[in-house]
């Protein structure tokens, strides 16, 4: 997901209060909610393959699927237990290709619960086809509130999606909602009426015209995190080029767009191949280099849909000189779909990666001046409420609701930032191999010798000791496990300048300082915390110059008081 730059107040908060859809029953918490602990009966399974039939009938609304699920038993299965909206009704289940009595499966609450004709054994092998369909639920304001999107394009045809990161997969197909979930491949055939696409993840199989005029496409993508299946359809127009990457392979780069936008779309498309070139030259390979890059006009603003990222930016045009909706969603290729985090609590890998892949991107493109003005840009958004993580299972509104006591929007900017300040501190040689370890498993990463991969906050923290030989738990136990910003006191008295970190909870923070005193610049240790420099009593002294470390600013803090007091003086006419 993304965050609009320079946005005040979180998104995500408002549209938690938004109702219902008139005419859908309301989402039951079990299926409102995306991760945290996982059900002991769902920890039990390997999902291991997806094959869903979807049809799509704009018409009215509805879809109609078949989903079958290839399981292998972790330990002994009675029954299988499997996310899905009761909103979509059950027809008919079969195991292992025999047909059950309505009597075996349930779904009161969003759960699925489907006693097994047999016991199956660990190591076992069960393979479920579940029959369902009826109205899927409706986002309210996509993707911050996840569900379809019913759309017309301007010339009146159907235009839809679906963006589910929020609430799960469970909004339009039966499956586990969450992270370690990851199939090992899924096949997607999706109906839809006459004249209208439907591109999807991963690599088009083939498209089935059937004898009314509906065509099925046909597709198949391999390790899609679970909220990364997508819907798209329209009477989409396409371009399409092939990518000679620098490690020797090539792939499709595809963008379908609406009608009547070719000029804009062939603007944009035209940032697609030195975008991916930045990525491999400054990360590695292109993840899915055997399937494709893949782009979507959506009707919503946009989402990292693994191989069909969703665009709805309306081609906005921007100081940078870049789309950064398109750049943010198109890093999550490799921070969200590569690399996966175990568990929502860890987000930050996804979002504070992605966020701060785009000024580096700037000073790629234009130098020094411009990075530190996209970095600086965002610094009033840090907001410093809770920490960004919390070392236990959390869901996707316990991270991204700061008004349910996340992070929020720190899980972008503030990770951003701290991933700034982290390569201050270890140097860019290192922080790139942390990155590369991170996102593959390996220093050396070429097509073909990785596959996509979990990690953590706690993995992330250990490959910064492996690289650098150095442990700097510090580092993470004050900028991700707490909420207030550490504190640099600067004190002088004569000649000499006494500076001094405050941190929460008085916990270690040995961060070296750049000091320029009279516009020359020196780095100074901190060890303890502290350090007392020789200056003279007229000398003109800077701290951290270049704004290279996350710590507070008293200045910050009062214009977002500031900010706040003229949102609530309008909000009060």
């Amino acid at each position: 997901m993304f965050v609009r730059p320079l946005l005040a107040v979180p998104l995500i908060a408002l549209i938690a209060a938004a109702p219902p859809p008139k005419g859908l029953p309301p989402l039951t918490a079990q299926t409102q909610r995306s991760g945290g602990p996982v059900d002991p009966e769902q920890a039990k399974l390997q999902l291991d393959t997806v094959d869903l039939a979807i049809e799509v009938m704009p018409a009215t609304q509805s879809i109609a699927g078949v989903a079958i699920l290839d399981f292998t038993a972790k330990a002994a299965l009675t029954s299988l237990v499997i996310d899905l909206d009761r909103n979509l009704p059950v027809s008919a289940i079969a195991i292992d290709g025999k047909p059950l009595p309505r009597s075996a499966w349930t779904n009161p609450e969003g759960r699925l619960s489907i006693t097994l004709p047999a016991p199956v054994p660990a190591d076992g092998k069960v393979i479920a086809k579940i029959s369902y369909g009826g109205t899927p639920h409706v986002a309210v304001r996509a993707p911050w509130d996840g569900g379809f999107v019913w759309s017309k394009t301007p010339a009146g045809l159907p235009w839809i999606a679906t963006a589910v990161q929020g609430e799960g997969c469970d909004l339009f197909w039966p499956c586990l909602d969450f992270p370690t979930a990851e199939p090992r491949s899924v096949d997607l055939h999706i109906t839809v009426p006459k004249g209208l696409k439907a591109p999807s993840n991963g690599i088009l199989l083939g498209i089935d015209k059937l004898a009314d005029g509906r065509t099925r496409w046909n597709w198949r993508a391999r390790h899609p995190n679970m909220y990364a299946i997508a819907l798209n359809i329209a009477p989409y127009e396409e371009i399409t080029e092939t990518y000679k990457s620098r490690f020797g392979n090539s792939f499709p780069m595809t963008y379908w767009y609406l009608p009547g936008e070719e000029k804009q779309a062939r603007a944009l498309f035209a940032e697609f191949a030195p975008t991916v070139d930045f990525f491999e030259r400054t990360i590695g390979p292109y993840p899915f280099g055997d399937e494709k890059v893949g782009v979507v006009e959506t009707p919503h603003k946009g989402m990292e849909h693994q191989t069909i990222n969703g665009y709805g930016n309306e081609y906005a045009k921007a100081a940078e000189g870049f789309d950064w909706l398109f750049h943010h969603e198109f890093a999550h290729e490799w921070f969200a779909n590569q690399l996966t985090v175990a568990d929502w609590d860890d987000m930050w890998l996804h979002e504070g990666y992605a966020t701060y892949m785009q000024p580096l991107y700037g000073r790629w493109r234009e130098g020094d001046a411009r990075y530190a003005a996209m970095m600086l840009a965002s610094r009033t958004d840090i907001l410093n409420q809770a920490p960004i993580v919390s070392g236990k299972p959390r869901s996707e509104e316990d991270v991204y609701q700061s008004d349910k006591g996340g992070p929020g929007l720190d899980i972008y900017y503030k990770a951003s930032w701290m991933l700034h300040t982290l390569r201050y501190l270890i140097g860019d040689q290192a922080f790139g191999d942390v990155t590369r370890l991170a996102v593959y498993g390996r220093l050396d990463p070429k097509p073909g010798n990785f596959a996509p991969r979990y990690s953590s906050t706690s993995e992330y923290q250990q490959l910064v000791q492996q690289v650098t030989g150095v442990d700097y738990r510090w580092f993470f136990d004050v900028y991700l496990r707490q909420a207030a910003l550490p504190e640099l006191i600067e004190t002088r008295e004569g000649g000499k300048l006494t500076l001094s970190w405050k941190v929460p909870g008085n916990l270690p923070f040995p961060m070296p300082v750049d000091v320029q005193i009279d516009g020359r610049d020196t780095r100074f240790a901190m060890t303890g915390g502290s350090n007392t420099i020789d200056v003279s009593p007229d000398a003109h002294v800077v701290l951290d110059p270049d704004s290279r470390i996350l710590k507070r600013s008293i200045a910050v803090e009062e214009l977002q008081a500031w900010r706040a007091a003229m949102a609530a003086k309008a909000a009060a006419k």
